[in-house]
C-alpha cells in the first residue's frame, strides 16, 4: 500500500463506516457520462464526510448500469467484464438455471462460462484511482467475493464450483495489487445461506486478503436483492467460517437480526475486530441517534465494547432514496457520539433536574 494513502483513523475507538453502495444521483442515471460519474462520486464522498463518517466508500457508483439495477452492479460489474464469459442466455440455459434452487432469486445467470476465464476488461486499478483522487481522506474500496461470483455464473467449462471459485480468486488477486485505498473490503452475501461451502469461500477470500498489503475487511449479510432478504440462516452457523478469515475486521448485518445473533459473535476470535450493523437499509425509517446509541449499548454489553471497532449500516444504500440515506448516515455518526458520551459519564451522575433517592 503506497505511503500517500490516507490511513484509517485511530480514534475514536469506535469508527463509523458505510458498507458500499449509495443511491445513484438522478443526474448520473439520466446522463451517465464520465464527468457525471466523477461529480457523483465527489458528492457521495462529501455527503459522508460532512455527516461524520470516518471511513466512507465511493458509493460503488462506477458499477452503475441501468440494465442491471437489482444489485447495483455487485455481480454484473465483474462477470460482465471477464473474458471467457458470455451474457447470452438461451431458453435451455434459462430452464437449467431455473432448476437451481439455491439461485432462484435471480431470473437468469449473471453470465455463462464458455472457456477459461481471463480478466477481460476488468480494471479495478482505474476505478480505485478515480475514487482515490476524489476521496479527500481515507476511504474503503469494495470487491465481490470469488465464491459469490462463481455461484452467480452458469459454468459450461470448468464444471466444478471449486475450480471456478479459485480461478476467480486468482483473477481478483491480480487486480487488487497496489490499489490506492485505505481499506479493501470483500463482500459475501451468498455463503451465509450456504454454510456447507464455508471452507471454499473462506479459502478463496483469504487468497485475496493475503495478497493485499493494507487493512482488510469482509462484509457478510443475508442478501439484499431488490430490498429482500434472500438467504436464511444465522451467525451461529457461520462462526467457524468467520474465524477462518484473515481479515482485520468483519462488517456484519445485525440491525434487523435477532439479538441472539450477537451471542454467536462472542465466539469470534479476539484478533478479528467486529463491525456492527446498526442501521436497517431495507426500510425508510430513519433511526434516531438515541436508537443507534442503544443498539451499540446492547452489543457492547454482550460482546464488550473493546471488540467493536466499527458501526455501519447493515448493507449498501443503493435501493433507498438519497433523502433517506443521507439522514440515516447522519444519525449513524450522531448515535456513535452519543454512545461514547454516555459511557464517559460518571456512573453516579444523574440527568439534570433529577434528585437522588
Amino acid at each position: 500500500m503506497a505511503d500517500s494513502i490516507a490511513p484509517i483513523p485511530t480514534a475514536p475507538e469506535i469508527l463509523t463506516t458505510t458498507v458500499g453502495s449509495y443511491p445513484v444521483p438522478d443526474w448520473l442515471v439520466s446522463h451517465p457520462t464520465e464527468q457525471s460519474l466523477t461529480d457523483a462520486i465527489r458528492v457521495v464522498f462529501d455527503i459522508q464526510r460532512q455527516a461524520g463518517i470516518d471511513l466512507p466508500t465511493d458509493g460503488e457508483l462506477y458499477r452503475f448500469d441501468r440494465n442491471h439495477p437489482d444489485t447495483n452492479g455487485m455481480i454484473d460489474y465483474f462477470t460482465g467484464r471477464f473474458g471467457g464469459c458470455s451474457s447470452d442466455v438461451n431458453r435451455s440455459r434459462t430452464e437449467t438455471w431455473e432448476a437451481c434452487e439455491a439461485m432462484r432469486f435471480r431470473a437468469k445467470p449473471a453470465g455463462v462460462v464458455l472457456e477459461s476465464l481471463t480478466e477481460g476488461s476488468l480494471n479495478l486499478l482505474r476505478d480505485c484511482r478515480r475514487s482515490a483522487e476524489l476521496a479527500n481522506g481515507p476511504f474503503k474500496f469494495t470487491i465481490t467475493s470469488p465464491f459469490m461470483l462463481a455461484r452467480s455464473l452458469m459454468d459450461e467449462h470448468y464444471h466444478n464450483l471449486e475450480s471456478l471459485t479459485y480461478v476467480i480468486a486468482d483473477l481478483l488477486t491480480s487486480q487488487i495489487k497496489d490499489l490506492p485505498v485505505s481499506c479493501l473490503q470483500v463482500d459475501e452475501a451468498n455463503l451465509p445461506g450456504s454454510p456447507e461451502h464455508a471452507s471454499l469461500a473462506a479459502a478463496a477470500i483469504n487468497l485475496i486478503i493475503d495478497n493485499y498489503s493494507g487493512p482488510t475487511a469482509v462484509h457478510l449479510c443475508f442478501g439484499n436483492y431488490g430490498g429482500q432478504t434472500i438467504q436464511s440462516g444465522n451467525w451461529r452457523a457461520l462462526t467457524e467460517f468467520m474465524n477462518a478469515l484473515h481479515a482485520d475486521h468483519l462488517v456484519l448485518e445485525l440491525a434487523h437480526r435477532p439479538e441472539s445473533d450477537l451471542d454467536a459473535l462472542r465466539d469470534i476470535k479476539p484478533e478479528i475486530k467486529l463491525g456492527i450493523g446498526v442501521v436497517d437499509t431495507r426500510i425508510n425509517h430513519v433511526e434516531t441517534p438515541d436508537e443507534i446509541a442503544r443498539t451499540i449499548e446492547t452489543a457492547a454489553a454482550k460482546l464488550g465494547s473493546e471488540r467493536i471497532r466499527y458501526i455501519h449500516p447493515d448493507c449498501g444504500f443503493w435501493m433507498l432514496k438519497r433523502s433517506v440515506a443521507d439522514r440515516k448516515i447522519a444519525a449513524l455518526s450522531q448515535g456513535r457520539d452519543l454512545f461514547l458520551a454516555r459511557r464517559a459519564e460518571p456512573a453516579d451522575r444523574k440527568p439534570t433536574g433529577e434528585s437522588s433517592q
